[in-house]
């Protein structure tokens, strides 16, 4: 697999190992594998990052050589790396800081064995009754026509010049939120047109999720409901949209809740069935508005969602049950609309900084 980092991969083998680079990245699963994550890394702030397996990785093998062990032989005795200080080191890293443990304990393993299905190794080695961590060297110690080449420092210094890439598309992405946030109200169109084309198919699902917020928070901010518990005493209340948490979080399917009236929102960008029934059982089968990463037409999308569910439930009360929890399905097109009808009330800067605000805080981003 070719893209556009990978010359930077191969730049950084040769200035390691010169004439050998080549030889090494072909030879190398790990180098391959680290090339396959790194593919976004100059598509700009909109391309999905991929650090919590590279960075497990990573935390490893910078332990292996803070020991000095690609100095001498002896790391079949070192006793590993405690868990503790290898989950530390990984939330320091740049766009770390709010990693779980799934990586160094099972998915990076997992997706390696999925890349490359005949290799004899899999990169981390774990003991579980001690919860202590090793590379596994024979990944990092390459043969090349009997001379070994030990690739640890050449993998530290690939994963650093990628996270500095992302970094770098992140922030020029900041700064152009914020370079606009200065034009004056009749250069506004400018404003807009950069926000509808966060609203594509092809963005980022979290940066998506971020621009979805940011114009449905707006869009009901103005819509009011009147409750009380007596007819005659009733309190009138604007509504508000609220971010549950991070994105991608393991929340039991809400990442945006209404009050007062109690809705459940779900980004999403798939339309696999199961993700969606997942996500209605993960909240006792409370309805549920799907926001969903689509310019297919709404009726469309419920249509084909109802027949998949017949093909795999069959019995019709449970598909009448499930499909009665899909509260609402919001398209692309309607947040389209969603953003026209915020911007009319005077709400366009106010999404724009929103957008601002919780991409710093999804990118671990500090000015």
């Amino acid at each position: 697999m070719e893209h556009s980092f990978t010359p930077k991969i191969k730049e950084i083998l040769k200035k390691f190992f010169g004439g050998q680079g080549d030889r090494i990245y072909n030879k190398s699963e790990l180098i391959q594998y680290i090339n396959r994550k790194t593919k976004s890394a100059n598509r700009g702030s909109k391309a999905r990052g991929s650090f919590a397996n590279l960075y497990a990785v990573y935390v490893i093998i910078e332990d292996y050589l803070n020991n000095g062990f690609d100095k001498k032989n002896e790391y079949s005795k070192y006793e590993g790396a405690e868990f503790q200080k290898l989950f530390k080191r990984q939330r320091e890293l740049p766009f770390g800081a709010k990693l779980q443990n799934h990586a160094l304990n099972h998915r990076m393993n997992s997706e390696f064995k999925k890349f490359f299905p005949d290799s004899d190794f899999v990169p981390i080695l774990r003991d579980v009754k001690t919860n202590r961590y090793w590379i596994n060297e024979n990944l990092i110690c390459i043969d090349i026509d009997g001379e070994n080449y030990n690739i640890a420092k050449s993998v530290i210094e690939i994963i650093d010049k990628y996270a500095k890439t992302k970094k770098n598309a992140l922030e020029n992405f900041i700064n152009n939120c914020i370079e606009l946030q200065k034009i004056e109200t009749k250069q506004s169109k400018e404003i807009e047109d950069f926000i509808l084309k966060l609203l594509a198919p092809n963005i980022d699902a979290r940066l998506f999720e971020i621009v979805s917020y940011s114009i449905l928070k707006y869009y009901y901010r103005n819509q009011k409901i009147y409750w009380g518990y007596e007819i005659d005493n009733l309190t009138e209340d604007n509504l508000k949209l609220y971010k549950t948490g991070r994105t991608n979080a393991n929340d039991g399917g809400i990442d945006f809740v209404m009050k007062p009236l109690g809705r459940f929102f779900q980004v999403t960008e798939t339309l696999d069935l199961k993700k969606y029934f997942l996500d209605i059982d993960k909240i006792q089968r409370y309805p549920i508005t799907f926001v969903i990463k689509t310019e297919d037409n709404v009726e469309d999308i419920r249509i084909k969602l109802q027949n998949k569910a017949k093909k795999l439930y069959c019995i019709e009360s449970i598909v009448d049950r499930y499909m009665d929890c899909i509260e609402e399905i919001i398209n692309i097109p309607l947040l389209k609309k969603c953003f026209f009808d915020a911007l009319n009330q005077g709400y366009l800067k106010n999404i724009l900084q929103e957008i601002i605000i919780q991409s710093k805080l999804e990118f671990n981003y500090a000015s």
